[in-house]
Formats: C-alpha cells, sequence, structure tokens
C-alpha cells in the first residue's frame, strides 16, 4: 500500500506540472487537459488500489504510456532508465557493455555478432556461442532485454557469463564491461583503380567528420580518383546536425541543407552548412535503399536538390520527421516527434501513412513535384526515388523468411564448425549453395506467406467446428505446394544466396571491415555505381 500512495503522490506532483505548463493554452485546451489527466490519475490510483491481484504499477503505467504514444507515429517513443545506454548507442555510437549483439533464438540467448577488440572479443566469445548464465543467474526464460540489461553497466565492472559454443565446449568467462565504441564508418577503399568507396551505418556523433576524413584520405592516396561512392544502404539515419555534416562533405559552405516546421514555431530552424567543403566536383553516387531513412534521405535529397550527385537504388524508407528528447524525470525520456524536415527543393519525404509501423506506398499521382537547382523533376511523400533504380533481387521474400528466422545464420554457425580453420583473407570465397538446399531440407524447414496464415486459421476453425480430419489432407496437400514453389523461386536466386551466405561467413571470420571488402567482391549494385561513374556523358546527362 505504501508503494501504491508513493506512486500517487508522484501522480499527484505530475498534474499540477502539468497544470503549470499549459497555462499559454486557451482555457477550453486548458479544461481539457486539465480533465483528462485528472481522469487518468484517478483511474490509475483505483486500479492499483482495488484489482483483484497485485499489480506492478510501474509496468501498469508503462503499459497506458507505450499505448498512448503508439497511437501517434512510430517514431514517438518512451526511454525508461533501464533503456537508457541503448538509447545512448543509437545517438552517439558507444556505450558501456562488453561489446557483443545478442538475438533470441530456439529460446535460447545467442551472440549473432560481435564487435572487433572489444571485451567480447577479447574474451573469444564468437557468434553462434549460446549464453547459458549470467553472474551464476539462468538466462532461461529471460528476453532479450532483461538480457542486455545484465550485460550492460558501468566500466571496469566484472561480468561472469557460462557459455556454450557450436562445437558443443562450455566455458565461464569474466569479462571487464568497458565503453564500447562502434565506428559509423566502418570501411573506405578503392572498389576500382579509379573509383573510391565510403559506407557510413548510421548518424551518430562525428559521422560527418568520419567520412570527410576518409574521402580526404582516398584522394590523397589515389590521385587519378574520378568519382566516390556514398553507402547509405540500410542506414537508418540518427542525428540532424551530422546530416548537415556529411552534406557539407560535398557541397559548398553557406548552402541549405533542410529545414524544420513544427508546433512549437520558436524550435523551427534552417539548417546550411557551416564549414568548407572537401570537394565540390568529384563525381559521386549515393546508394540508398528501402532501408535508408531519416538523415540518410536528408543526404541522399539534398545531394539530389542539388544536382550535385546521382542517387542509385531502390525507394528510400520515407521518413521526414524530427524527434527531439524531453526529461521527463528519474533519469528516463521521452522521444517525441515535433516537426517535419524539409529539403532544398521544399519537399517532405515523410509517407503520411503507416501500416504495422512501416510506411505505405504512395502512387506518384498523389504526389506533388518539385525541382532540383537544373529544374529536374523530383517528388514529395513517401521517401526518396533514385535517378537509378536498380532491380530489387535483394528484397526477395524467400530471403527475408529465411534471415527472419535464423536459417542462414545457423548454417553459417555449423558451417563454420566444420571449417573452423580462418580461411586466407584474399583468395576466400564461397561457391557451394546446393550444401545450403541441402541443409534446408535436412531441416525441413517451411516457409511462410499469407496463403499459410489463411490456412493456418481455416485449420483453427475447422478444429473448433468438428470438421478438420476431413479437410486436413487438403490443407497439407496445398501447404506442400507452396512450401515447394518457394524453394524452386529460392533456387532460382543462386547467385543472390551465395553472397548472402558468403557475407555472413565472412563477418565470422574477419568481422565488419572484412566482411564489407568481401560483400564489395560481388555486389552488383556497387559494380553499376562503378560503371556510372567512369561514364561521364552518361553521369552528366542524368543530372542535367
Amino acid at each position: 500500500m505504501k508503494k501504491i500512495l508513493s506512486t500517487w503522490k508522484i501522480v499527484a506532483f505530475l498534474i499540477v506540472i502539468s497544470s503549470v505548463a499549459v497555462t499559454s493554452y486557451n482555457h477550453s485546451k486548458y479544461f481539457e487537459i486539465s480533465k483528462n489527466i485528472e481522469i487518468f490519475a484517478n483511474l490509475y490510483k483505483e486500479i492499483n488500489t482495488y484489482y483483484v491481484d497485485d499489480l506492478d504499477p510501474a509496468q501498469l503505467m508503462r503499459s497506458g504510456v507505450d499505448a498512448m504514444l503508439e497511437s501517434l507515429d512510430p517514431y514517438t517513443n518512451y526511454i525508461s532508465e533501464s533503456e537508457i545506454e541503448g538509447y545512448r548507442y543509437i545517438t552517439e555510437g558507444k556505450y558501456n557493455g562488453i561489446g557483443a549483439m545478442i538475438q533470441k533464438i530456439d529460446n535460447d540467448i545467442v551472440v549473432t555478432d560481435i564487435y572487433e577488440n572489444q571485451p567480447a572479443f577479447k574474451a573469444g566469445i564468437r557468434a553462434g556461442d549460446r549464453i547459458l548464465s549470467i553472474d551464476g543467474n539462468s538466462t532461461k526464460g529471460k528476453n532479450i532485454g532483461d538480457v542486455y540489461n545484465i550485460l550492460k553497466g558501468y566500466p571496469q565492472t566484472e561480468v561472469v557469463i557460462d557459455l556454450i559454443s557450436p562445437n558443443k565446449e562450455k566455458k565461464t568467462l569474466t569479462l571487464i564491461r568497458d565503453e564500447v565504441k562502434v565506428p559509423n564508418v566502418p570501411y573506405s577503399g578503392m572498389v576500382s583503380p579509379k573509383v573510391g568507396y565510403i559506407t557510413l551505418t548510421t548518424f551518430t556523433r562525428q559521422a560527418g567528420k568520419n567520412v570527410s576524413m576518409a574521402l580526404q584520405k582516398l584522394m590523397a592516396q589515389n590521385k587519378d580518383m574520378e568519382g566516390v561512392i556514398l553507402d547509405l544502404r540500410g542506414n537508418g539515419g540518427g542525428l540532424l546536425a551530422e546530416a548537415v555534416n556529411v552534406c557539407n562533405v560535398f557541397i559548398p559552405k553557406g548552402s541549405p541543407v533542410a529545414s524544420t516546421r513544427g508546433k512549437v514555431k520558436e524550435w523551427d530552424r534552417n539548417y546550411k552548412t557551416l564549414n568548407q567543403p572537401v570537394d565540390t566536383d568529384l563525381k559521386l553516387v549515393v546508394l540508398i535503399n528501402k532501408n535508408s531513412a531519416s538523415a540518410s534521405e536528408i543526404v541522399s535529397g539534398v545531394i539530389q536538390d542539388l544536382d550535385r550527385g546521382v542517387l542509385m537504388g531502390h525507394l528510400s524508407y520515407g521518413k521526414g520527421l524530427v524527434q527531439n528528447t524531453r526529461d521527463v524525470g528519474y533519469n528516463s525520456k521521452v522521444k517525441l516527434t515535433t516537426a517535419k524536415y524539409y529539403i532544398p527543393s521544399g519537399r517532405c519525404i515523410q509517407a503520411v501513412k503507416y501500416e504495422n509501423g512501416k510506411p505505405v506506398h504512395i502512387p506518384e499521382s498523389q504526389r506533388t513535384a518539385f525541382k532540383t537547382k537544373n529544374g529536374r523533376k523530383v517528388l514529395d511523400g513517401g521517401g526518396i526515388m533514385p535517378d537509378v533504380k536498380l532491380s530489387e533481387s535483394d528484397d526477395l521474400e524467400v530471403i527475408e523468411d529465411l534471415e527472419k528466422n535464423f536459417v542462414i545464420f545457423n548454417y553459417v554457425t555449423d558451417y563454420c564448425v566444420k571449417n573452423s580453420e580462418t580461411p586466407e583473407f584474399e583468395t576466400f570465397s564461397y561457391n557451394n549453395v546446393d550444401d545450403f538446399f541441402d541443409y534446408l531440407n535436412k531441416n525441413k524447414f517451411e516457409f511462410n506467406s499469407e496463403t499459410k496464415e489463411v490456412l493456418k486459421s481455416v485449420e483453427e476453425k475447422a478444429s473448433k467446428e468438428g470438421y478438420l480430419d476431413d479437410i486436413k489432407s487438403q490443407i497439407n496437400a496445398i501447404n506442400k505446394t507452396i512450401n515447394d514453389k518457394r524453394h524452386i523461386e529460392l533456387k532460382s536466386h543462386k547467385s543472390t544466396m551465395k553472397n548472402i551466405i558468403e557475407k555472413e561467413i565472412a563477418n565470422r571470420y574477419f568481422f565488419e571491415k572484412g566482411k564489407i571488402q568481401i560483400m564489395l567482391r560481388n555486389d552488383p549494385e556497387v559494380q553499376e555505381a562503378i560503371k556510372l561513374l567512369l561514364d561521364t556523358d552518361k553521369y552528366n546527362k542524368i543530372l542535367k
């Protein structure tokens, strides 16, 4: 009861604070806010006091907060004190922990990636290891969030991990937590004698500085370089200020980048580049895909609007919203959408409709046309459309199904157990996709599909109504047909599967930097970008 009364006092205090905060609203708005906060607080108190079962007041409030924010947009979220380290990683590219990524696979907590030269790497933990316990507490039944919260902690503190490797060897390791720094430019280099390449994975702090340093190094070491590829594929965004800084690498000082407009007019801002660029003439191709979002779309949109380079790839995600964080007490924050951003042509690329947290495609007929600096037509809403659209073979639903179910990950784990010796980097390749198909058959993997989901619903209803036995054989036959079709479809994309598996294997042996270098050998989109950069007439024609 004391806990409930204490929680109630906090709620009452919030009511007072909220009342003060809304004095600038007109009387009608003020009354509605005060009334509804009071109703909510009274409801919360009554449920906590009289509900038949014991409740966790914090969890009950969290459920209410999450439901309220979920009704807004996918980007407005509550960040509790225990989630602050994750937020710090998203914004700063660093956090306190052991430097390992984990996932729940087959009800086990499995290490899926390792950051090189971080505590987990130094202790000998590798992808595929299954974590059995942490500091003597079993991970069985724990969710990913629980385990991450245990692994994270103050630098120079100890954590003891019991794990079992893919070859069934059990180990107990004592790790010293440290500040884990994840580079936002994990690789840059030459992909042909005259074309450079820079990959930017997230817009955390110093993204602009790191892209600038990478480009300067490439130009200094390769005097005959004619163009550069900036790879933003899969980059979900980050800090708006760093998007401005990345643009500044390629466009002049004082160039417009973005403006933000929201309800609080005093917060509206116009962003321009502040520094001298590295180079404004070098030919530039920016690679984007469906997972390039937010700050990635600012950079690619600015490059397109100012006709500074050519965009290549696939339609981007469509996030034209700005988030800011506000402290809400007890070391927690709310990350909320405060504005929309607009790029130099005047367009906003925000998708106006979402389904299951993903933007819905907007037909071109419903999008407003704008003009680039050279007068090229570009459209608002629903993402950035590349100047050169490439085929979308890498977006196959069957491959997404395999990745979502960790089938490729598990196959590569088995592969590395059988091939424990690290190969020579220069000669490494994977050419046995048929072995993967045998693995699928041996493990009787069942592909998903919308049709299968419908059949599952039919099966459940038929069972309730008592005639499942009469139609079970037909349902099984349809499911088998779907699965066989999926296998045939997958086998028609052997080259794509070969590249995906090779990249995952390279990550196990050579980690992030090596994985990118191996990937670049067989990346058809990078090859298309190289061709364009070496064809000056075609490049200029696109921009004119």
